[in-house]
């Protein structure tokens, strides 16, 4: 955070501490879930509906969570979504039915609907400009950071009870909650009247419609294509990688691993250094180019040495993409930050919840077609970085 100023160090301090603690509390309950779900004698089928239904319930509140970030502020929009976190969690482990599951997943996504959008408005209310790109990385690592160290922890506390990890997770997610009051409000009162009065009444499906219409759309698309893309691979990897190399959970463990540290250290350490050296469009351009040429190199079977290799690649050139994308349409939104990462978490969440499907779907004709499919709709999202670039072509920040 060399770059940034002290006053705004340690309020980034404290946001990537809460997310990371947010996380690993999330990423603790990955490798107990299916064992977990033995309880209630389901499998498969029911944990893809218990993804559905964050992934749903997150998209539904995302435009919520953006203008309510806009019209109360960040500061509340952040605790509330962290104390679902917390309800979320304490549901999910003293659950006796399956209901109860659900209304516990959907919740949670209600968290992340309404804390997301307001995260990433307070990254964008503390960095300047300048430093958008380096502040949306740091938000990214913090939370690739909880994701990788969450399972290892989830399988350990797994040892005195399944549904200990639950409850685990739910104090975590109490203690990020307090940690929030520590963060000082970034939207004062006079300037969430003003970003406000423009949107009262707002219905979601209004809200939406109005989204074709910001000079950002195009960005917005991006960020659409690109989940739907990059969701090819994450849906399916641990099939992929032991119907077609043979290996086992822990290779496959290894390799993920392996990407999400790769992830980390380029959102924190280069991703600033390639966004001054190349610029935003340039760099995200980049990036769409050599994530597709690295799911096609999954493709050609040669040893673990090469998967190794090709995944690097991916997770590399992956880790550029969302932060960057983000900066760009947070640059463009003025003083409507939550409203624009309502926005950006909207349509990231549609191709959370629909890429996965199209995946699966794909995976059980060929196991192939997905990293196909992937590949192709990065390479669309290129394209459109074209015509988004044209639309935003008077925006002095969208720098080449």
């Amino acid at each position: 955070m060399r770059t940034m100023t002290q006053s705004t160090r340690f309020p980034m301090f404290i946001l990537m501490l809460n997310l990371f603690i947010a996380l690993l509390g999330q990423g603790m309950l990955i490798p107990i879930l299916p064992e977990y779900l033995k309880l209630f004698h389901a499998g498969g089928t029911v944990a893809g509906f218990l993804v559905a239904a964050f992934g749903a319930a997150q998209f539904l509140f995302s435009p919520l969570g953006g203008q309510w970030a806009d019209r109360f502020g960040r500061k509340k929009l952040i605790m509330a979504g962290m104390f679902l976190v917390v309800v979320s969690d304490l549901i999910f482990a003293v659950s006796t039915s399956l209901p109860l599951l659900y209304i516990a997943r959907f919740i949670g996504g209600i968290s992340l609907g309404l804390m997301v959008p307001a995260n990433l408005a307070y990254v964008a209310d503390i960095t300047t400009p300048e430093t958008r790109a380096k502040g949306m990385g740091y938000f990214g690592a913090s939370m690739n950071l909880g994701m990788v160290l969450g399972p290892g922890l989830g399988g350990f506390i797994a040892e005195m009870g399944v549904r200990m990890p639950y409850f685990v997770a739910s104090g975590l997610g109490l203690v990020a909650a307090i940690l929030t009051l520590l963060l000082p409000e970034t939207l004062p009162p006079e300037k969430r009247t003003i970003s406000t009065s423009k949107k009262k009444g707002f219905t979601m499906g209004e809200q939406i419609w109005s989204s074709f219409k910001v000079p950002y759309f195009g960005y917005l698309l991006i960020i659409l294509v690109m989940t739907f893309g990059l969701m090819s691979y994450e849906t399916v990897f641990s099939l992929f990688a032991k119907y077609k190399y043979g290996f086992n959970a822990s290779t496959i463990s290894i390799i993920i691993t392996m990407g999400a540290i790769i992830g980390i250290v380029i959102q924190i350490w280069l991703l600033d250094f390639f966004v001054k050296r190349l610029g935003e469009i340039k760099l995200i351009r980049l990036s769409l180019i050599m994530t597709p040429i690295a799911l096609l190199l999954m493709l050609i079977k040669v040893n673990l040495v090469f998967l190794l290799f090709a995944s690097a690649l991916y997770f590399a050139f992956n880790a550029f993409l969302r932060p960057t994308v983000s900066s760009l349409i947070s640059k463009s939104a003025g003083d409507r930050q939550g409203y624009a990462s309502g926005l950006n978490t909207t349509y990231s969440s549609l191709g959370t919840v629909f890429g996965p499907l199209v995946a699966g779907l794909l995976f059980d004709k060929n196991v192939n077609f997905p990293y196909i499919f992937g590949a192709f709709m990065l390479l669309a999202a290129l394209l459109l970085t074209m015509n988004a670039q044209r639309s935003r072509k008077g925006n002095r920040y969208a720098s080449e």
